[in-house]
């Protein structure tokens, strides 16, 4: 399990944390290399595990880290080299979405984290024949954040969503006089843009 386990070791040292537990794909044994590991946290004082965890992680170097923004309850993201990305879950902590990003040059950085461990969950949902699942996921990383960097379409693969980001990131960086490190994006790119046949149809939502 190597950076994992030392992840959830750091975790559970935490003294507010009462119990912490693989879950999902790898838990059931039918996981594939491009999995997330998934970890139920379940903590007896949300708000000082969730104030402390930067610091917790920060020594295992993320390549990105940050709560995710479209769940029902709260969950925290890593991006480790490896890729590896570990998600810790606090399902007994329910949330609201935000809202779709507000673009500027205060949320590139927070934009770039969050669409590229986007695309890294997608590439290991692609990887399981979830065809269905990823144009419905395409439609809403549109909604949510190709659209307001002024990406105009919604992209059909997974490629194409990386070529749409990549010049809408571009323009942006310009615009604002900023320069976000590829560093992730490295990790990243290659098993999101492998050869693979996912052509979807743009979501309707009719069907």
């Amino acid at each position: 399990m190597g950076i994992a386990e030392d992840v959830v070791e750091a975790v559970r040292a935490h003294p507010a944390v009462r119990d912490i537990c693989l879950t999902g794909s790898r838990a059931r044994g039918d996981a594939t290399e491009l999995s997330d590991w998934d970890y139920q946290v379940v903590a007896d004082d949300f708000g000082s595990i969730a104030r402390d965890l930067p610091c917790l992680v920060a020594r295992f170097d993320p390549l990105a880290a940050q709560w995710d923004r479209l769940r029902d309850h709260e969950c925290y993201l890593l991006v480790l080299d490896g890729p590896t990305k570990i998600d810790l879950i606090f399902a007994d902590v329910s949330r609201s979405w935000y809202p779709p990003w507000r673009v500027g040059p205060d949320t590139l950085r927070g934009v770039d984290a969050h669409f590229w461990d986007w695309m890294l969950w997608l590439a290991g949902k692609r990887r399981r024949g979830k065809r269905d699942l990823v144009r419905v996921e395409l439609h809403k990383m549109h909604e949510h954040l190709l659209a307001p960097m002024g990406v105009a379409v919604v992209p059909l693969t997974l490629g194409e969503a990386v070529e749409r980001y990549r010049k809408a990131r571009l323009h942006l960086e310009r615009r604002y006089g900023e320069h976000i490190p590829r560093r992730l994006e490295e990790a990243v790119v290659p098993i999101v843009t492998a050869p693979f046949g996912d052509h979807y149809r743009p979501f309707d939502r009719a069907q």
